[in-house]
């Protein structure tokens, strides 16, 4: 077996799946609290393009616990948008555990991966409507 045949999933694109109890709630969640309109649509679910990526949100019975971050968005002015989201309703989460803490929402966090060429990454938490847990992170080089 060649690097080719075994790499098959290294040549697909990554599209986040989240799962959505209320399919409007969540629409009206992301259209007015993010500014993200569905760029597609069909039975049960959302389809979201962000830059080149995407992601999608689906009806679901079960839900997520909300203790892990689902999915995340890599941005340039980290402090900018978590204003702007808090003026739109957003409550970011505070945490304070060893190693990870955030003040006023953001935390600094030490080191990265070495491919992205930065340092450090600032970060920041919230919740969808559903419970998701969402992130926002700006490399710090």
């Amino acid at each position: 077996m060649n690097a080719d045949d075994r790499n098959i999933l290294a040549r697909g694109r990554v599209a986040t799946r989240l799962p959505a109890q209320d399919l409007d709630r969540a629409r009206r969640f992301y259209a007015d609290v993010l500014g993200l309109e569905p760029v597609d649509e069909r039975p049960g679910g959302l389809l979201y393009r962000c830059a080149d990526t995407e992601f999608a949100l689906f009806k679901s019975v079960g839900a997520s616990p909300g203790t892990f971050t689902q999915m995340g968005w890599v941005v340039d002015d980290l402090e900018t948008v978590v204003s702007e989201l808090k003026q739109r309703g957003v409550t970011f989460e505070e945490v304070d555990v060893p190693g990870l803490r955030t003040k006023d929402g953001i935390a600094d966090i030490e080191g990265n991966y070495p491919s992205k060429g930065a340092r450090g990454e600032r970060a920041a938490w919230f919740r969808d409507s559903e419970g998701n847990m969402l992130g926002i992170g700006e490399p710090v080089v």
